[in-house]
């Protein structure tokens, strides 16, 4: 059975898909780029990285098989091992492989494996029908060169009448006396209304900010239906969605998840233990949180200090 078709189908949904016994593939969201080097424009898009510590089975893989196959979750798990085991051989044979619209794995020298993903794929369904594009720099011809061309105006000749000298000094003072009051008066009274046109066009501008701030609405898109608790806050009942949950493993044994619950809550951990699944596991949680930021950085915690295979699980409980 070729599993790689059914691996793609998860990435559009989950962040997490688990092949067990071989790794994890994880997805985080990129946003859009622009590559100013190239004048490259790119759509937002998830990103594919690869965990080898994480091999524990989840189920996820195994039941959507299952599902799509029509078959049981045990013939699923075979087909998944045996999958696992013919891409180990191509490995250590070749040194080489690919994983169709997924990626492809080097082994190195030391026996590592380097995973890089195919860029040409794109599992973020918001951004579908979105592709990368180039757009053409924009040519600026500064080699014109404006010329100004300045219109003489004609002279305009005063021809006065002589007349009484003595009156055509006594209007011309009357004249300038009355340019310098006027001046005096006039300049005060032109500021005034230039500082408070000023002021009214700096409050317009200000209330059409403050209005573009108000309209602003962010929407954070959930992958699945959150669970919900209620809180009380200052008597009243307020609703918090926690989707986001730290996974510290899933266990057989009941005594087993009893006693790894009761380490997390003497280490601080707001932990719980989740009912048996129908694959007879107890899954036990560091905690659950209402965003994939604080879910993430307890979980980055948590692999840099105790536990290296703590996953993160978006899922409605």
């Amino acid at each position: 059975m070729n599993i790689e078709h059914y691996i793609g189908q998860l990435l559009y949904r989950y962040q997490c898909v688990t092949v067990p016994g071989f790794g994890a593939f994880l997805t985080e969201i990129q946003s859009a780029q622009w590559v100013e080097s190239a004048n490259s424009f790119f759509p937002p898009k998830k990103l594919i990285s690869f965990n080898t510590n994480i091999k524990n089975n989840d189920g996820l893989l195994a039941n959507h098989i299952a599902r799509a196959e029509k078959t049981s979750y045990e013939y699923a798990i075979s087909a998944i091992q045996y999958e696992v085991l013919n891409w180990k051989k191509a490995l250590e044979q070749n040194k080489m492989l690919t994983i169709k619209n997924v990626g492809s794995f080097a082994l190195t020298a030391t026996n590592n494996l380097v995973f890089t993903p195919l860029e040409q794929k794109n599992y973020l369904t918001s951004s579908f029908g979105l592709s990368s594009f180039v757009s053409p720099v924009v040519k600026r011809d500064s080699s014109v060169e404006i010329k100004e061309v300045i219109e003489e105006s004609p002279v305009i000749s005063l021809v006065t009448e002589e007349r009484n000298g003595r009156s055509y000094l006594k209007y011309a003072a009357i004249f300038v006396l009355g340019l310098g009051l006027l001046g005096s008066v006039g300049y005060p009274v032109y500021q005034n209304q230039i500082a408070s046109e000023t002021v009214l066009v700096e409050q317009a501008v200000q209330k059409k900010v403050e209005s573009k701030i108000q309209e602003a609405t962010f929407f954070i898109k959930s992958p699945m239906a959150p669970v919900t608790l209620s809180v009380k806050v200052n008597k009243e009942t307020k609703e918090v969605k926690m989707s986001y949950h730290v996974v510290a493993g899933a266990f057989r044994d009941e005594s087993n998840a009893e006693q790894v619950l009761k380490k997390l809550t003497k280490m601080g951990y707001k932990a719980r233990r989740l009912e048996v699944n129908k694959h007879g596991l107890y899954p036990v949680l560091y905690g659950s949180f209402a965003t994939y930021a604080e879910a993430q950085k307890v979980k980055n915690e948590v692999r840099e200090s105790e536990n290296p295979e703590a996953w993160l699980l978006v899922e409605s409980l």
